[in-house]
């Protein structure tokens, strides 16, 4: 089953909705480099300053998952020469108005479209993933101790505070490789910390269960398999030469 949600993201729409707003203009770049980078063996990194953002290295995928605000698995449409270039790009907003993690995405999306002619559309697809539900027994959860929340993943282990269901369950997406819904139908916000084995087998190179053993001996909750809803975003055109600075 496939739900198409009608955004079109395109340089001349909007560029165009925001000359026609009158109060809360989308925020815009003031000035930005964008070029192929020279060395494509160097690490790539990207950075938020102040009001500026640099990227170092990157590949235009990476770009694209930043300012949509994607995960890898939800990109689709992507032309093979997505993991071959690179590119450097230093961009300034305008006077002091400085970026965060969540005002950099629509003014990188502007960029985005403008010099690389981006086009993309959302769809919600069924795909092959897991639902996080409660196990037998009931669930194993130690509450939260209040704000911030706060979550990290790292090879072979993740970690929760005051974290809710649902951010576990974007969590596991990474050690499991596949989407993950949940479906547990617990609210709230919890504190765990996971400590396993890389991989979804158990392996004779670590003394550490796999995460599905874990999660349900530790949590109280399981993976089941089943198909899940997942927004993707489809590229419908892109450029891979930008446009003069």
């Amino acid at each position: 089953m496939k739900l198409i949600t009608p955004v079109v993201f395109s340089a001349t729409m909007m560029v165009s909705l925001a000359q026609s707003q009158t109060k809360g203009a989308l925020p815009k770049f003031e000035v930005a480099s964008v070029k192929v980078s020279a060395d494509r063996a160097s690490p790539e990194t990207f950075d938020i300053k102040s009001n500026r953002l640099t990227a170092t290295s990157a590949p235009l995928s990476l770009l694209i998952q930043l300012a949509f605000g994607v995960r890898p698995n939800q990109l689709a449409g992507s032309p093979n020469w997505f993991s071959e270039e690179r590119y450097d790009i230093t961009a300034r907003m305008p006077g002091e108005e400085n970026l965060t993690q969540q005002t950099f995405k629509v003014p990188l999306q502007l960029l985005l479209a403008e010099r690389f002619k981006l086009v993309t559309h959302r769809e919600t697809t069924d795909v092959q993933g897991y639902a996080l539900v409660v196990a037998k027994g009931g669930p194993k959860l130690q509450k939260g101790t209040g704000p911030p929340v706060g979550t990290a993943i790292r090879r072979g282990g993740l970690s929760g505070h005051n974290a809710s269901m649902r951010n576990l369950a974007a969590m596991l997406e990474r050690p499991v490789g596949r989407p993950v819904e949940d479906k547990t139908g617990i609210g709230g916000t919890y504190e765990f910390e996971l400590k396993y084995a890389e991989g979804t087998e158990p392996s004779a190179e670590s003394s550490l269960p796999s995460v599905f053993t874990v999660l349900q001996e530790q949590l109280g909750l399981k993976l089941e398999p089943q198909k899940v809803a997942v927004e993707m975003l489809v590229i419908d055109h892109v450029e891979r030469v930008p446009t003069e600075n």
